[in-house]
Parts: structure tokens; C-alpha cells; sequence
């Protein structure tokens, strides 16, 4: 444990990618495969390889208490520490260096074998006073640094500058290994530790592909027009989406390796898996041809509309879509707002179930016929996922729920939202039957999302007009030669989305808040990544620069929920305000960007509310300063070819 600290601390000293892959690659070089294998996935910031469903359920809370306990600290000189880096790792280092500086401990070294066998100790622990015990023993025979990165690995999160990607690469240099190999081999197994030791016997090409361990996701460049979509595409050929507003999802379907029944699981954009709180969507899924790997949506449905052709009610003069489902299907897509209730919970209801439905819009394939195709064109994956479309039966009949729900003769439609809809205007706004019994429901329509194309910006411009005006956010550009590209975003994927000035951000800090709110946590400073160098970065992604302080936009429940979520993870309590782990996801809507020196980052959002929650978005995917920036010259920018103007 001990050197992989020291070898932790030597790669948070550089912000050069290269040195940080030659210093891990050297570590690897100079142990035995098998502690290296162990070395990697803590150096990937897990406490396991991603193909396992295992978990510490060790939050920062739990571990600031642990931490005071063990070096008789109080919860204002933790607080001081953690202001003083922005990291609990760091925090507990100077605590453990006050509390054992110059004092001879009797320590045993912590081995990485028997760090791995602790932390499946701690995973399958029931109930915070036996997790702390056994975090509480490690803490004991930890110097300082060990106690740093203990920290980190636990908390998933090494700050370091350090991604699973570049250990990728450092596997590859140790063992003279191709790094594209290494990748692949990686990416189907989920297990950076097997893909090492693969590695280091030069046994890469063995690696198969394991189902139900989530693959990287695609992502797409945002652009601000249409004119800007064509100089970046320039003479590529692409096509054009709708840019749903629903959730990304992951649809892996394929024979359970110890049954071999079906077996279906649902991923989010942030890797988790959400199978659970989506089981009539899995059940649609069951009668899939094959075993494949899906990329696509999952949008709040209203079951109730009339069957129509999709976008028809705002593309029909621009054409029919070149593909696209082609099965008789009823129902309309429904606003984002109407697909929250459904987030976050695990286990619902038939209730909620009928009163929240859904619908999955397929647009992407990455694993069919016993092969990955991520390395195929674009267009050749439209071919493939055509044709699983053609042979997949639409879901008919109900799911059951395994415990009987209360009956519910009827219920009235939810009210027409002003937002446009994505298909055909509902003819059924009135009270409507539910006719299956009280434990079951409608299965959910599988869709192939529809594609279509534009020569011109301004074909281009008439899209995205159509597109919001049945309340999608606006289009997605895809390159038809491009391959696909897990992880990375590039100039493939292109999004065009709505003018409203937004920003993906991360919550940093809570506040309580006024009146009736007195006792929730509602008022919430938020950040950006900083990923301009910078010798102490406080995430991977790069520093977290507050940009801005919100508390409108979400509902009571929503606060409520939060509120016991930030208490379970406090890092340091104010009184009135608590500093939290950055991990809530909000996307804010503002009027505009002004430079300030009330944030670090120099700018302010001026009105900022809350649209909604994120948490199908990683903090490794929020928005840029350089992004706020460029927001902010654009609109000093206009003002100036305004005041020009007059």
C-alpha cells in the first residue's frame, strides 16, 4: 500500500498525461502481475472491477466520522482541513500527520491483496457501526499518506488526474502491448485487472466479449447553428436525429450465464445500473431475437394517443423519415417533466407504473451476432439495427408485478402539457379505463429511432424548428463513416439544441432554506470543471469553480429527497450551510453570465433556476468555465454589435 501511495502522490505532482503513463507503467514493470492487477483498479478510482455489481456503500459522512474518531479530531478542524483542499483525502492526510507527527506506531503494512479482501469485507458489512469498525482498522495501521489514498479509494474518486484510459495505456507500455488492444480487451471484459494480467501473459486476444457490464457511451460536441453543423461536417455525410427528452439508457439483453434465461439489463449514462426501477421495460425486452448491446432513450409515453407516424406532425412537408420503426405503435413522447417521477425509484408501483409510462427509442447498436460492432461505420450499424427491428415481435400483453398492487378502476389523463408533442396529438383526453388486473401492466413500446437528412442549413434550420416544436431539445448530427466511440466525445456526434442559454452543473454546496422551507436544504451553490492545467486539480475532470447559488425549480419532494441525500454526505457542517460531496448533477437555466469576484471562477449566472435534475450524468460530463466563458464574450459580443447598431 505504501508504494501504490507514493506512486498516487508522484502522479498528482504532473499534469502531463505522458509522465503520468510512464510513472504507473514503471510501477507495473517493477511488481508482480498480480498486485498490479490489484494496483489498477484503485489507480481507476473503484474498489472493483467494473463488471461487478458490488459496491462499499461507504459515503463521505461515514468516512469524516471515522476519520475524527480515529485521530481524536473535532468536526471544525476537519472542516478547516477539507476548506483548505476541497478533498476529504487531503483533509484526513493533515489530520493523521497532526496526530502521529513525530510518534512511533507499530504498524502492519497493509498489503494490496489484503486491501481487496478488506474492501469486500466492508461491501458485504450490514450497517454503518460495522463498516466504520472495519474502516477504523484499516486507519490504524495507515500513515498518513496510506490514509490519503484509503480515502480516495473508498470514496471513488482519486483527484489525480488520473482516468481508467490512461491506465490503459499504462498496462500497454508496461507489457509492450498494443494500447488499442488493451482497450478492446478491457471494454469487453469490464475488468481492468483481468485485462492486465492478459497483458503481461500477451494473452490479449483471448478476451471475449462479457454481456451485462456497460460499455462507454458515445457522446456528441455541442454546436450553437446550423451553419457551424455543416462547416464541422463539412463534405461528411451524416444524417439527422431527434435529440430526445428522455434519459440515455443502455439496453443489454442475452442469456443469463447461470440460467440461461434471458436475462435484461438497463444502464444509465452514468454506468449504473437502473433494471430495477424500469422492470416493464426490461420485460419488453425479454422476446429481443438476440443477444445485443442497445444505445437509446427512454421517454415518458402516453399510452392513450392515437397510433400516428413519427414527427408527422411537424416533418410531414419536409418527408418521410428515411428509417425508422416501422410496426404499427400507439402512444405520443411526453415532456421530460413527466418521466421524473419515474427516477430514482427502485422498486415502483403498478400505480406508478400506469400513471408514469414509458417508451425505449433505439438509435444506436453495439453488440449483435456473438460480436462487437463498435468499430463499424455508422451507416453499417443502421443496417444491423434495421434488421433487428424487422425481427423483433412489439411487446403485447402485461407485466406482472411479483406483489399485488391496489386496483385502479380509472384515472383521468394527465393534463396536455404547452410542450408540443413528439408524434401525433392525443385524441384521448379524458377519463380512461385500465381494464388489466391490479398487479400488471402495459408493456412498453420498443421504437427505432427515425432518421432523416438536410442538404442545406437552412433544410437543417426547418428540422430543428419541426424537432422542437414537438418538444425534442433539439437534433443530434451523426457522421454515417464514423465508428463509435465509447467514452469520447468528438466531432462524429454533433448536438443542436434549444437557444435557451443552460449549463450542466454540480452542487457543492447547501444551504437551508426560508419560511416553509426552513427545515429542507434547498438553497444550492453550484460548480463547473475547470480542465485548464493546474498543479492541485480537485477531480479527475479537472477543479470545481463555483459559478453560481439556485433554489427554484424543484419540487418538495425532489428537496426533501435531497435534503436526507446531503446529510448522509456532508463533508463539513456549517450550521446554516454544509459544504457536500460534488456528485448532484443540475442542469440550470440563467438570462445571462457576468464576470464576478464573489466565485473563484470570475463569473456569475445572473437568475440562475433550476430546470432539473441530472442523474443520468457523471460530474466528469458537466459543463466547462471555458464553456461559461465563451457564453459570456458571445453576449458582450451581441451587445457590442448592438450598441454599434444603434
Amino acid at each position: 500500500m505504501k508504494q501504490l501511495a507514493d506512486l498516487c502522490e508522484s502522479v498528482s505532482r504532473t499534469t502531463k498525461k505522458t509522465e503520468k503513463i510512464a510513472l504507473v507503467a514503471d510501477y507495473f514493470q517493477n511488481h508482480a502481475p498480480t498486485d498490479s492487477a490489484n494496483a489498477a483498479v484503485f489507480l481507476s478510482g473503484r474498489a472493483f472491477p467494473a463488471y461487478e455489481e458490488t459496491t462499499l456503500n461507504v459515503g463521505g459522512a461515514l468516512l469524516a466520522r471515522v476519520i475524527v474518531e480515529v485521530t481524536h479530531a473535532n468536526d471544525h478542524q476537519l472542516g478547516l482541513a477539507y476548506r483548505r483542499h476541497g478533498d476529504l483525502g487531503s483533509a484526513a492526510f493533515d489530520l493523521f500527520t497532526e496526530k502521529f507527527a513525530g510518534t512511533q506506531r507499530d504498524r502492519v503494512e497493509i498489503t494490496l491483496p489484503e486491501l481487496e479482501s478488506k474492501f469486500r469485507d466492508i461491501a458485504s458489512a450490514s450497517g454503518p457501526a460495522k463498516k466504520s469498525a472495519l474502516i477504523g482498522d484499516l486507519f490504524q495501521r495507515a500513515s498518513p499518506l496510506e490514509a490519503k489514498y484509503l480515502v480516495k479509494f473508498m470514496g471513488g474518486d482519486l483527484r489525480i488526474g488520473l482516468r481508467e484510459s490512461l491506465v490503459e495505456e499504462a498496462t500497454a507500455k508496461a507489457y509492450a502491448e498494443d494500447a488499442t488492444q488493451v482497450r478492446r480487451a478491457n471494454m469487453l471484459l469490464g475488468d481492468i485487472a483481468a485485462t492486465l494480467l492478459l497483458a503481461a501473459d500477451h494473452r490479449l486476444t483471448e478476451a471475449h466479449m462479457r454481456l451485462f457490464h456497460p460499455i462507454g457511451l458515445m457522446l456528441a460536441t455541442p454546436i450553437e447553428n446550423s451553419t457551424d453543423a455543416f462547416a464541422y461536417l463539412k463534405e461528411t455525410p451524416f444524417q439527422i436525429e431527434d435529440k430526445y427528452d428522455g434519459i440515455r439508457a443502455q439496453i443489454h439483453i442475452g442469456p443469463d450465464p447461470e440460467t440461461c434465461d434471458t436475462r435484461v439489463r438497463i444502464f444509465s449514462r452514468t454506468m449504473d445500473d437502473i433494471t430495477e426501477s424500469f422492470p416493464e421495460l426490461a420485460e419488453s425486452f425479454r422476446d429481443f431475437p438476440q443477444p445485443v448491446i442497445l444505445d437509446g432513450e427512454i421517454l415518458a409515453w402516453d399510452i392513450n394517443s392515437a397510433r400516428s407516424e413519427p414527427l408527422a406532425n411537424g416533418l410531414a412537408t419536409l418527408g418521410k423519415p428515411e428509417t425508422g420503426n416501422e410496426k404499427p405503435f400507439s402512444g405520443r413522447a411526453l415532456p421530460f417533466t413527466r418521466l421524473q417521477p419515474r427516477l430514482g425509484r427502485k422498486f415502483p408501483t403498478a400505480q406508478l407504473m400506469r400513471d408514469f409510462p414509458l417508451a425505449y427509442v433505439a438509435f444506436d447498436v453495439l453488440y449483435a451476432n456473438d460480436n462487437l460492432v463498435i468499430e463499424k461505420s455508422l451507416r453499417e450499424r443502421n443496417k444491423l439495427l434495421d434488421r433487428l427491428f424487422a425481427t423483433a415481435p412489439q411487446p403485447r400483453g402485461s407485466y406482472f408485478l411479483p406483489t399485488p398492487q391496489p386496483t385502479i378502476k380509472a384515472r383521468k389523463a394527465p393534463p396536455r402539457s404547452t410542450q408540443q408533442h413528439l408524434f401525433a396529438p392525443s385524441q384521448h383526453d379524458h377519463l380512461v379505463a385500465v381494464a388489466e388486473p391490479e398487479n400488471s401492466v402495459p408493456l412498453p413500446p420498443l421504437l427505432r429511432a427515425p432518421i432523416y437528412s438536410a442538404s442545406t442549413p437552412e433544410e437543417l434550420d426547418s428540422l430543428f424548428d419541426a424537432a422542437q416544436a414537438c418538444g425534442n431539445e433539439g437534433l443530434m448530427l451523426k457522421a454515417l463513416d464514423s465508428p463509435y466511440t465509447p467514452g469520447r466525445r468528438g466531432k462524429s456526434w454533433l448536438k443542436l439544441k434549444r437557444e435557451l442559454a443552460t449549463l450542466d452543473v454540480v452542487v457543492t454546496a447547501v444551504e437551508f432554506g426560508h419560511g416553509k422551507r426552513a427545515a429542507v436544504l434547498s438553497d444550492y451553490t453550484f460548480a463547473v470543471r475547470d480542465t485548464s492545467p493546474h498543479p492541485e486539480p480537485n477531480s479527475d475532470a479537472g477543479r470545481l469553480l463555483n459559478v453560481g447559488k439556485a433554489y427554484s425549480g424543484l419540487t418538495d419532494v425532489e428537496i426533501a429527497n435531497l435534503t436526507t441525500w446531503f446529510m448522509q454526505h456532508t463533508i463539513e457542517d456549517q450550521g446554516h450551510r454544509r459544504l457536500v460531496e460534488p456528485r448532484i448533477v443540475l442542469e440550470v437555466a440563467f438570462n445571462n453570465v457576468m464576470e464576478s469576484d464573489r466565485h473563484e471562477s470570475g463569473y456569475a449566472l445572473r437568475f440562475p433556476r433550476i430546470l432539473r435534475l441530472r442523474p443520468d450524468k457523471p460530474v466528469s460530463e458537466i459543463d466547462t468555465l471555458a464553456r461559461v466563458r465563451e457564453i459570456f464574450e458571445r453576449q458582450h459580443s451581441t451587445r457590442s454589435n448592438q450598441d454599434d447598431a444603434a
